[in-house]
Formats: C-alpha cells, structure tokens, sequence
C-alpha cells in the first residue's frame, strides 16, 4: 500500500517563498516518477512538477510553463522525499497542492498516469 502525505503548505505574501514535501512510504520507489500538481477553486487539477526516481542518477525533472523559473522539484533517495520549493510566489498560485506517484512512461504531465495521490496541502498567497 503506497502512502504520499503531503506537508509544508500555508499563508505567505507575494513573493515569498515556501516548501512543500511529500514523504513515501510503502513499497520501493526504483523507477517510480513522483509528481506535483494543484487544485484552485472552481478549477482543474493541473501539473506542476514532476521528477523521475533512480536508485543511481539524480533524475529528470519536468515543470509546468507557469512555475519554470520559479519552482524547483528535488528529492532526498535516502528519506523517500520528494520537495516542492516554491519561490516569488504570486496569488494565482494559490492552491490545494497534491504529490503523486506511479510507474509513468512519457506522460508525466498526465493526471491518469498517476495511481497514488496525497490528501493535499493547502497553500494560499496574499497579494
């Protein structure tokens, strides 16, 4: 049974910063890609990031147009932690932040390509 709980959300100014992580459990995550995506109200899940996992090699990682730049995804092998570090936050990216995980060939940004999902942490941003 894969596990993903989400941490590190909260309220901060524009242009200030947060980390989101996201710490597995469960199974062995060789080969696994670990994904973020968010939920603002009325509104779609969307991709945020995502980094493939390797036992022997720091990854691939994968952004969204709308957080390049300003977002960094990274994980710790060792903990099975994945993090969001989220910089010069803005009010649109005010959200309900989800980790996800599972076995993804090519479509990383695809929500389907995703079995396990975190119960989400919240993170708003004043403008």
């Amino acid at each position: 049974q894969v596990q993903l709980v989400e941490s590190g959300g909260g309220l901060v100014q524009a242009g200030g910063s947060l980390r989101l992580s996201c710490a597995a459990s469960g199974r062995t995550f060789s080969s696994y890609v670990m994904g973020w995506f968010r939920q603002a109200p009325g509104k779609e899940r969307e991709f945020v990031a995502a980094i493939t996992w390797s036992d022997w090699s720091a990854g691939s990682v994968y952004y969204a147009e709308s957080v390049k730049g300003r977002f960094t995804i990274s994980r710790d092998n060792a903990k099975i932690v994945v993090y969001l570090q989220m910089n010069n936050l803005k009010p649109e990216d005010t959200a309900v932040y989800y980790c996800a995980a599972d076995r993804v060939k090519g479509a990383v940004r695809a929500l389907a390509a995703y079995s396990y999902w975190g119960q989400g942490t919240q993170v708003t941003v004043s403008s």
